[in-house]
C-alpha cells in the first residue's frame, strides 16, 4: 500500500472530513481513503457540469417560468476627466 501526505489542505476541508468521519463512524485516514477511492471511481459519464447538476435536482418540479424584466438603454460610462 502507498502512502500519501497533503500539504495545505484547506481548514475548512479538514473540519468536514473530520465530521464526516465522525458522523460515520470511522477514522479521518479511512474517510479521506474512502472518499478519493469515491472520486476515482466515479465514471466521467455520471460528471455533469453545475447547470445539469441543478437541473436534476429541481426536474421533479416541473418547469418554471420566469417573466424576464424589460431591458432598458444603456447609461452612458463615466468619464474620468
Amino acid at each position: 500500500m502507498a502512502s500519501l501526505t497533503i500539504r495545505k489542505l484547506d481548514d475548512r476541508v479538514k473540519a468536514k472530513i473530520r465530521l464526516r468521519a465522525a458522523r460515520h463512524g470511522r477514522s479521518m485516514e479511512e474517510e479521506a481513503r474512502r472518499l478519493l477511492t469515491l472520486a476515482i471511481d466515479t465514471p466521467a459519464s455520471e460528471e455533469v457540469g453545475l447547470g445539469s447538476a441543478i437541473r436534476r435536482r429541481f426536474a421533479a418540479h416541473g418547469g418554471f417560468k420566469l417573466e424576464l424584466p424589460q431591458r432598458g438603454p444603456m447609461r452612458e460610462p463615466p468619464t474620468f476627466k
